[in-house]
């Protein structure tokens, strides 16, 4: 494993404290009146009076709600999705006794409660091979202010993108995966992950993660497929388009699990494409979808606007 990066020799560093700036980006939490914002997600099983008891608890506080999107999939014993954006002065302060309240309702209602100061961006890890334009896009993204993360580093089974993303003033981490026995590898991929971020991008790595490896990372991972599944699974979509003769291609994002290109979707978008395009044209045209597909389902995922259930998402966009 060798490292290359601009301004610094530590190693992945610790996260960051509450209240911290996006490095590179927007400030998610202070962007309106500087109060401190928060997001609640909110699951379980529908039942009358959800919407009015999440308020309830979020206004004993002194909570100002700015958003709530819900969505139920049977209003009769349905599954019940929320999504809350409110402003608390001395968030911070509050946090303890506002989730102990919220603990109580989802006892007392059978709800799974997630409650996230804005304040503290999401880290994530960037994974990426020789294809390096999703990767410089979010990159890019990163650095005008459009995605509120913090990239904490970027990975590769190459050392080609090292320069570039030297420029971004990110950590780079060359980490050699050949053959079948992918161990080494995902041994030292788990040394620089632990305890370094909240979520990892897989911005066109060519690199199939085992199951073992999926479980010990303990964090979403985010693919982008260059089709739109299910439709070409696996390798070389592009040329298995052509061959099919396709009249649009796309792109998907979806949440990685140990079953190929199968996780739940995130977001997915298309190109139309004639019979004259080649197989390189649906290439290069496929890939600007891929670039806007995965910097949503990113974006989406960073201000937690995604809610898994199952193999399905709720996407409050």
């Amino acid at each position: 494993m060798t490292r290359t990066q601009a301004d610094t020799a530590t190693a992945p560093r610790t996260p960051d404290l509450p209240g911290t700036a996006v490095t590179g980006g927007r400030h998610p939490a202070k962007d309106r009146d500087g109060a401190p914002q928060a997001t609640l997600i909110v699951q379980g099983d529908d039942a009358p009076g959800i919407v009015a008891a999440v308020a309830s608890v979020l206004g004993a506080h002194g909570a100002n709600i700015e958003s709530l999107d819900q969505y139920s999939d049977n209003p009769q014993g349905g599954a019940f999705f929320q999504r809350t954006v409110f402003r608390l002065d001395g968030l911070r302060a509050a946090l303890p006794a506002l989730r102990a309240d919220l603990d109580e309702l989802a006892r007392t209602r059978r709800l799974t409660c997630t409650l996230r100061d804005l304040s503290v961006p999401k880290r994530v890890a960037i994974f990426a091979s020789k294809s390096d334009h999703c990767l410089l896009d979010l990159l890019w993204r990163h650095r005008q202010g459009q995605l509120p993360v913090r990239v904490a580093m970027v990975v590769s089974n190459h050392p080609d993108v090292a320069e570039e993303v030297r420029g971004f003033g990110i950590p780079f981490f060359h980490v050699p995966s050949m053959g079948a026995d992918k161990s080494a590898a995902e041994a030292e991929h788990l040394r620089l992950l632990k305890g370094n971020v909240d979520f990892v991008v897989l911005a066109r790595y060519m690199q199939i993660l085992s199951a073992d490896f999926i479980e010990q990372v303990g964090v979403p991972i985010i693919n982008i497929h260059h089709s739109f599944l299910p439709a070409f699974i696996g390798a070389g979509p592009y040329a298995k388009a052509k061959e099919r003769g396709v009249k649009l291609v796309g792109a998907t994002a979806h949440y990685v699990t140990e079953d190929l290109d199968e996780g739940p979707i995130i977001e997915q978008d298309v190109v139309r494409v004639t019979h004259a395009d080649t197989a390189a044209d649906l290439t290069r045209r496929g890939a600007d979808v891929e670039r806007a597909v995965l910097s949503r389902a990113v974006l989406w995922h960073a201000e937690d606007r995604v809610v898994r259930n199952g193999n399905h998402t709720i996407v409050f966009a």
